[in-house]
């Protein structure tokens, strides 16, 4: 299902965006009450904070390994970037590790903000409470954009104000690059999209409009974007094998404790795997890396 095309003979971007390990950024200790919506109900908690608070770190419909590909696409170092929705700080770190002029992050989130202000802080970079349709930062002033597992949550509306927003910031030949929620195939009848975004909206208590490969690069080609490179993983988050390749086996051993002793959350997550499972293929990761048009 690796559906991978490089559309230009751009920069040898896996050299020059290649992710450093030496002076790694150091994984933040989250505690259960720093998480966004820890103080809600199980049942009317977001998905992807349900399983944050079962101790999983890695949040993404394509998993860390669709994250790299796409970073290996998207030269940083020496970089000024901004990251949307930096949520946990997996995908920050990554960025910072790779060696950025600067780092701004941006979530509405205040609970995020004070997640990730640290780790920005430790190269001199910030985070901001804004949204990512309305940043306040200057124009032209960045010259890549990352965001991942945010557009997917919006309205067709609410995707082109924050893809907007990512054009307007970004300098002539910057680039964006998403990570989100895929459809396949691109002929998928229109029937079937419409149960699965119903369903996703009713397990994961979020209003998902998850895309095929050609709308979603419809989407960016009509906000002033080219497409550079395109990538997809499965959408495999609650599999055992993508979750030890993500989480490692501490980690896993930690969500399964806690799955087992926390009945409310475990319903919840049964409810998201029957969702899951019941598409299959039709659920996909999928990432882009596009250039701002001048």
């Amino acid at each position: 299902m690796n559906d991978e095309r490089n559309l230009t003979n751009a920069t040898d971007a896996t050299k020059t965006g290649d992710i450093k390990t030496a002076n790694a950024v150091a994984a933040p200790v989250i505690a259960e009450s720093q998480l966004p919506q820890s103080d809600r109900e199980a049942e009317h908690m977001q998905g992807h904070w349900v399983l944050a608070k079962l101790g999983k770190r890695v949040l993404r419909p394509g998993g860390e390994r669709l994250t790299r590909r796409m970073l290996e696409h998207t030269p940083i170092a020496g970089k000024r970037v901004v990251e949307f929705a930096p949520g946990l700080g997996r995908t920050t770190r990554l960025i910072l590790n790779a060696g950025p002029a600067g780092y701004t992050g941006v979530d509405r989130d205040e609970q995020v903000v004070n997640i990730i202000g640290p780790l920005a802080a430790s190269v001199g970079g910030a985070c901001v409470r804004a949204d990512a349709s309305q940043t306040g930062l200057a124009d032209e002033s960045t010259d890549v954009v990352i965001g991942e597992a945010m557009l997917t949550m919006q309205s067709e509306r609410g995707k082109r104000a924050i893809i907007g927003e990512a054009h307007r910031i970004l300098k002539p030949g910057g680039l964006y690059a998403i990570h989100e929620m895929g459809l396949a195939p691109d002929d998928l009848n229109d029937s079937v999209k419409d149960s699965i975004r119903k369903d996703l909206a009713k397990a994961i208590k979020v209003n998902a409009r998850p895309l095929t490969a050609a709308e979603w690069r419809e989407l960016l080609e009509s906000e002033g974007f080219e497409v550079l490179w395109t990538g997809t993983e499965p959408m495999a988050l609650l599999k055992m094998r993508r979750n030890l390749a993500d989480e490692g086996v501490p980690g896993v051993l930690r969500i399964v404790r806690n799955v087992l002793t926390h009945p409310d959350l475990r319903a919840r997550v049964m409810q998201m795997r029957r969702v899951f499972n019941t598409y299959g293929d039709a659920l996909t990761g999928i990432a882009f890396v596009v250039r701002r048009r001048d």
